[in-house]
């Protein structure tokens, strides 16, 4: 299963996955065409961007600006891995296509063993992802809704190999003028 999930990524392909929160979306961020999939799966409005997740934080340590502020690496040390989305300055790898222009990307890493064993496997152990679900419409929480909402759409449905998810979306946070700022409430209270 392993090869065929790096296949479908190596050659511009979009996969769903289970997190600790909800069902993800997602592909290789070095590929365009599939971040452009992603958009058209969901309907979603291009100028709301992905994120990038992986097993491990120091898999997203070139995605970002160095070095990360202290703040900020306070709250990694704390809630990753977990339900924690950080918004960040990203580098110059970080492709304009995956934050819709901004100069920041949202990163994460799922407290889950299924979605960190497909990290583990994959080049570069690192997606750009989205919720599995179409824009305005409730997320996959299950390998089942998965397959109804988006199913024939994507290259694959992982199976969850009994990992589940909560149902709370991560919360996500960033920092203004050094400040920690919370763009949305979700299932870790931060501040």
């Amino acid at each position: 299963m392993i090869e065929k999930i790096n296949d479908i990524l190596k050659n511009d392909g979009v996969i769903a996955y289970v997190t600790d929160t909800v069902w993800g979306l997602g592909c290789l961020p070095s590929s365009e065409k599939a971040v452009k999939r992603i958009y058209e799966i969901k309907h979603r409005d291009g100028k709301k961007p992905l994120i990038l997740m992986s097993d491990e934080f120091y898999n997203l340590f070139d995605y970002l600006k160095q070095p990360v502020e202290k703040e900020a690496q306070k709250l990694i040390k704390k809630y990753f891995p977990g339900a924690l989305t950080l918004v960040l300055e990203k580098s110059e790898k970080t492709p304009d296509y995956i934050t819709s222009g901004l100069k920041t990307v949202g990163v994460r890493i799922p407290d889950n063993k299924t979605f960190a064993e497909i990290c583990r496997s994959i080049d570069g152990r690192v997606l750009a992802t989205t919720s599995a679900n179409l824009s305005g419409e409730p997320p996959a929480l299950t390998y089942d809704e998965a397959i109804k909402y988006i199913g024939d759409k994507v290259d694959m449905v992982v199976p969850d190999f009994g990992c589940t998810a909560k149902g709370r979306a991560s919360t996500v946070a960033g920092f203004k003028d050094g400040s920690p700022v919370i763009f949305r409430q979700g299932d870790i209270v931060v501040f």
